[in-house]
């Protein structure tokens, strides 16, 4: 059993010793600006002819690095592939599956400095704010997998004589994550993992001005021991392939974190597609393009089904989030 959740302490830049080592971390990162990275679909890496430039808001004449653009052709093949893992995923068990969330925290703990010093080139933190941020993505990694276990084990179901209820959470499926630019590694993090600890598949769609992040996020989960195909990289521009996948017969639930109106339009999206969706209710789908925390919905099972309590689509009951105060 894990131990109980605690936040990720902040680092106090007061002592010399943690602005050294803030200090060689900017020095390392440094080293590696300018680099590309590809698409992950499947596992495997994929290259563009378009390329997205991230740019050091700070100073916009330095690049921090260039991710590869899909476009719908590769969109399409990033849910196909999402979706075939989903069929043996959502076979492992909940254990197996947190065991890889805290592997990646205690690898993002050990290389803290180092995420943190990404943030400040790609998305313009202070240091403070930086190290806020990761030490919030820490969090999200520790504290899904313990959340996995829990509604993962056994849930309580009112006893009815004559009766043998069973209450148990199955995932959904296919899900894209959008996180916003402000968080590229706290949201971001928190959306991947919290769906594939449920067994669920993602599809991440990272802003496309802090994608570099989000490349670096995918090279912890696979070091990891994340399976291909869990989690698919697929970086692009809201108007090339955001609508698509949203819209995508094979999208299960929405994770987004952004505008109001592109969170009013996302809403809207899944609903003009009611017809090809799959099993879902339009009410869950809604639900789960809302929250985080729809990535699983409850079954109820009763020996008599003349009896047995029905549960309601969407999650049973939300966990409150780690206590984490942000700095921006």
């Amino acid at each position: 059993m894990p131990t109980e959740f605690k936040n990720e302490p902040f680092v106090d830049f007061h002592h010399q010793a943690t602005r050294d080592a803030m200090a060689k971390a900017i020095e390392l990162v440094q080293s590696q600006l300018g680099r590309h990275y590809p698409l992950v679909i499947g596992g495997k890496r994929i290259d563009t002819k378009d390329r997205i430039k991230s740019i050091n808001p700070a100073q916009p004449d330095e690049l921090v690095g260039t991710v590869g653009k899909a476009d719908i052709a590769l969109a399409d093949q990033a849910i196909a592939e999402a979706d075939k893992a989903f069929l043996w995923w959502r076979k492992w068990t909940p254990a197996a599956r947190a065991r890889i969330l805290w592997r990646a925290a205690a690898s993002m703990r050990r290389r803290k400095f180092e995420f943190s010093a990404w943030l400040v080139f790609e998305a313009g933190k202070s240091w403070a704010e930086a190290d806020a941020d990761t030490a919030e993505a820490i969090d999200f990694l520790e504290f899904y997998g313990r959340e996995a276990l829990r509604w993962g084990g056994e849930q309580g179901v009112t006893k009815y004589p004559g009766e043998d209820n069973q209450i148990f959470y199955v995932p959904l499926g296919v899900g894209i994550a959008i996180p916003p630019w402000n968080f590229p590694l706290a949201i971001m993090a928190g959306m991947v993992t919290a769906a594939a600890v449920a067994g669920n598949t993602v599809v991440l769609k990272p802003a496309s001005v802090t994608p570099v992040i989000a490349a670096k996020f995918i090279e912890l989960l696979e070091e990891s021991g994340m399976p291909a195909g869990v989690v698919n990289f697929c970086p692009g521009s809201g108007g090339a392939i955001g609508d698509h996948l949203v819209q995508h017969p094979r999208t299960r639930f929405i994770s987004f974190t952004g505008s109001k109106e592109v969170g009013l339009r996302i809403w809207e999206l899944p609903r003009s597609a009611l017809p090809a969706r799959c099993g879902s209710s339009a009410s869950s789908r809604r639900w789960a393009a809302r929250t985080r925390s729809s990535s699983m919905k409850p079954r109820t099972w009763t020996a008599r089904p003349t009896r047995s309590s029905r549960a309601r689509s969407g999650t049973r009951g939300r966990s409150a989030a780690p206590a984490r105060g942000r700095s921006s």
